[in-house]
């Protein structure tokens, strides 16, 4: 009986290597849009952005095809786990909470966050005191939602949202007196809009790491180790044969 259990045991062992290490031909993705530059549509309706494209050039470095799931980020790391797609590359910040459901890749871009508000707006700093009884919006579930209710959340209101595009309506809607969000997303939403006036207000924050993590990976099922090499090999390729550089070009215009 024992023989017959190790053999079980033995061969059950080789099963989860062998689905570990197997070659992909075809993996999904799953991303959160709109989150502009980073993965949005386009007017006719194809996805795009820094992560999309610079996805796209991953896959093409491994040689295999990449298809793209659209997924609320709310039910995101679920989704990983019910094998809805194999990988999540959404801006995902690498911090300790979520190293414990998922493995990350090695860390492929590095945003701060950022305050926007109006350009009327007096707020000139975000301190407990300036934000008494404001009305914050952020994105929920995000690092930026835990980081406003921890430090805010007793002086503020903090509205969550879905999406950033649902959060800038309601800003421009008036029902909002201050946003936070990823810099690059604010950006582009915001700042570099001809339809739209807003500042920065106060510094760009990086810290504490507990919240704002170790830039942004590409999550994958902690037993997918293999994927997951094979994208940080396909990353350093990238960054050493200039694609990583041009693709960065494209949407933030500098190095």
């Amino acid at each position: 009986m024992k023989k017959v259990l190790s053999l079980s045991l033995l061969g059950l062992a080789v099963a989860a290597t062998s689905a570990q290490a197997r070659d992909y031909e075809e993996i999904r993705i799953g991303v959160d849009v709109p989150y502009e530059p980073m993965e949005y549509r386009t007017p006719d309706g194809e996805l795009t952005g820094f992560d999309i494209d610079l996805g796209n050039a991953l896959c093409a470095e491994i040689g295999i095809e990449c298809e793209w799931v659209v997924q609320g980020w709310d039910g995101i790391i679920p989704g990983l786990m019910a094998r809805k797609y194999d990988a999540i590359m959404s801006s995902m910040t690498i911090n300790d909470e979520r190293r414990e459901q998922v493995l990350f890749s090695d860390p492929y871009f590095t945003p701060p966050s950022a305050w926007f508000a109006p350009a009327t707006s007096d707020l000139e700093e975000t301190t407990e005191a300036s934000l008494e009884d404001l009305t914050i919006g952020v994105q929920r579930g995000t690092l930026q939602d835990n980081y406003v209710t921890d430090m805010y959340g007793d002086a503020a209101n903090v509205n969550r949202y879905a999406t950033a595009d649902d959060m800038v309506l309601d800003m421009e809607a008036e029902r909002l007196d201050i946003l936070f969000l990823d810099y690059p997303v604010g950006k582009a939403t915001l700042l570099d809009s001809d339809n739209r006036d807003y500042k920065v207000v106060g510094e760009m924050i990086t810290e504490p790491k507990e919240y704002f993590g170790d830039g942004f990976g590409i999550a994958f099922r902690q037993r997918d180790e293999a994927l997951a090499e094979k994208f940080n090999e396909a990353l350093d390729t990238l960054q050493e044969d200039g694609t990583y550089d041009e693709i960065y070009q494209r949407y933030f215009g500098e190095e």
